[in-house]
């Protein structure tokens, strides 16, 4: 009776031993480092076809790691004495302890064959980083940021910490060099050094010598490297690096509206006329596109403005007006683009649609297309929608634009358009006008005696034919462009932009005068019929190059510089 027994038990637990459930959750280790990973293997085996696996393994909470990285595996073998088939699936997780101390992990859950089963907690303990005892003169760089897990283009801060037991060694650390990689976008914030901290790790001071943005532009686990530096001696030159830290990256969610790029943050989009003139058909006018906000502002895809039959659009000038902000980098970017209506009327100006995902709502903003409304009026219109006043003005500045010299700068009494009429100025220009005319009155008067004293000293014979003494009359009577040249490189020094473009229409109304043709493009067929098709294009190009910078509201000493230089070349080959 005994033996029996005895074989049924042994029976019942071959079968129990053939068919059954292993979960288990262990760790590589159960003390750490600082910087060290933590691995966590999940394994759940099967021993048995008759076992199926009906959820995933659900992972306890892991809130104070950063996972870096996981991957699982399925192996499937028969045991070839029992003719048992046993399944065995294997997850590993790389963590990284976001806390020192002791940490508890959780229990891991699965359910098998309308069975759940979990695995035991436990504890591991994470010490404090362990530091080398250093030397007097020894220095290092740390670099720390807090918020490691973020979304694609979202900022997060990094601040550079040098340490060491000498303070003398603080002032020797130079030449920093922020972290380079194609897969994030730096930007400095400051590098202004902070006070010295007597109370580091080890009994060592530090000292903050950097602050800048990490902006990750790609999902994933992303490894942000090393910060360089140099400690200089009299002796030698020593280059030190910091610490490298990972970034979990979180990838922006699917549901993206067709106007969205890559700016993340919180922006808004204004568009609207820069230009203080009415809008006349085939006139330059100045549309700015401005956006604003806080996140990856110096990095996002600008709205451009549509193309459309109804006008011609220039490519823009890109200011910024940023500065680093708790979110990323705050502040404005405009674009200014030169656009010239094709056609009177209204003229509608669209930009493209623009989105942008918010990591504070967790959420996509869209924006849609940005819209202006203008109304551009042919030439006769703008006369016929000008004032009394307007008109009288316009009059005396033509005037005084004409009679001009680099010598006397009339231009300055200029009127500038306003809504009240000043009667003051009026009577000023009246007065002017009215000396010039008494000016040049006496002027001809003198130059008429001059001519008869010449005639009655003597006669000059008339030599050559009627074309070289045209010639030789207008050589008399050809002004040096070279005065007015470095009268523009005055202006352009003195950054007096526009007395420059003011001087340089004069400039070409005097050597139009010269051949005796009034408007430009008389004269550029003057040009290409004397010097050469090449030169009346050079003309043309740099007569609109000079129409965009003066209607430009941004302008620069290099840019005006540039300019002047096309100028100088132009002319003087025209003056030759």
């Amino acid at each position: 009776m005994k033996e029996r027994l005895l074989y049924i038990f042994l029976l019942c637990t071959s079968v129990i031993t053939y068919g059954q459930v292993n979960l288990s959750l262990e760790p590589d280790k159960y003390e750490y480092n600082g910087r060290d990973i933590v691995n966590l293997t999940v394994t759940l085996e099967l021993n048995g076809g008759e076992y199926e696996q009906q959820t995933a393994f659900q992972l306890p909470d892991l809130s104070k790691f950063t996972i870096i990285g996981s991957g699982s595996v399925t192996n499937t073998l028969v045991d070839p004495e029992t003719n048992t088939v046993i399944i065995q699936k294997i997850t590993r997780l790389a963590l990284e302890p976001k806390k020192k101390g002791k940490i508890k992990i959780g229990s891991v859950l699965v359910t098998v064959s309308d069975k759940r089963y979990k695995t035991e907690p436990f504890d591991i303990f994470v010490k404090d980083i362990e530091r080398k005892t250093l030397a007097s003169d020894d220095v290092y760089l740390n670099m720390e940021i807090e918020d490691k897990e973020v979304y694609k283009d979202q900022p997060t801060i990094a601040v550079l910490r040098v340490y060491s037991k000498n303070i003398d060694n603080f002032r020797k650390v130079k030449n920093i060099h922020l972290p380079k990689q194609d897969n994030i976008i730096v930007h400095p914030v400051n590098f202004i050094k902070s006070d010295i901290d007597p109370s580091g790790y080890g009994n060592m001071a530090s000292q903050i010598l950097a602050v800048f943005m990490v902006f990750p532009n790609e999902a994933g686990y992303i490894e942000v490297p090393s910060v360089s530096a140099s400690v200089n001696t009299f002796s030698h030159k020593n280059k030190i690096l910091s610490n490298k830290v990972k970034l979990s990256v979180k990838k922006l969610p699917d549901n993206a509206p067709v106007g969205f790029k890559n700016a993340v943050g919180n922006f808004s989009v204004n568009v609207y006329n820069a230009s203080q003139e009415k809008i006349e058909v085939k006139k330059p006018i100045h549309i700015v596109v401005k956006v604003s906000g806080e996140g990856n502002l110096t990095d996002l895809h600008l709205p451009k403005i549509q193309l459309s039959p109804d006008y011609e659009v220039f490519a823009p000038k890109i200011t910024s007006k940023v500065m680093p902000g708790k979110a990323g980098i705050k502040g404005e970017i405009l674009a200014n683009y030169v656009i010239i209506p094709n056609k009177a009327g209204d003229i509608l100006i669209r930009t493209e649609n623009f989105a942008f995902f918010n990591p504070a709502a967790k959420e996509y903003t869209d924006l849609g297309e940005q819209t202006l409304s203008l109304n551009a009026m042919s030439h006769d219109q703008v006369l016929e929608a000008q004032s009394t006043v307007e008109k009288v003005n316009e009059y005396t500045n033509s005037f005084l634009e004409t009679v001009n010299s680099p010598v006397l700068k009339t231009t300055s009494f200029k009127i500038k358009q306003k809504d009240k009429f000043n009667w003051n100025t009026l009577f000023i220009n009246l007065g002017i006008l009215l000396g010039l005319f008494f000016i040049y009155l006496i002027f001809k008067s003198w130059q008429k005696k001059r001519i008869t004293i010449k005639e009655n000293v003597s006669q000059k014979p008339v030599l050559g034919s009627v074309a070289e003494t045209e010639n030789e009359i207008r050589k008399n009577l050809k002004t040096d462009v070279r005065d007015y040249f470095a009268y523009l490189e005055t202006l352009k020094e003195k950054e007096d932009f526009g007395q420059f473009f003011k001087t340089v229409e004069e400039l070409d109304l005097e050597i139009r005068n010269q051949h005796s043709k009034g408007s430009a493009d008389d004269f550029r067929q003057y040009i290409e019929g004397l010097k050469g098709l090449t030169l009346a294009e050079e003309y043309r190009k740099i007569s609109q190059k000079i129409q965009i910078e003066k209607y430009s509201p941004i302008k620069s000493k290099e840019g005006i510089s540039e300019l002047l230089k096309d100028i100088v070349y132009l002319y003087s080959q025209i003056s030759k």
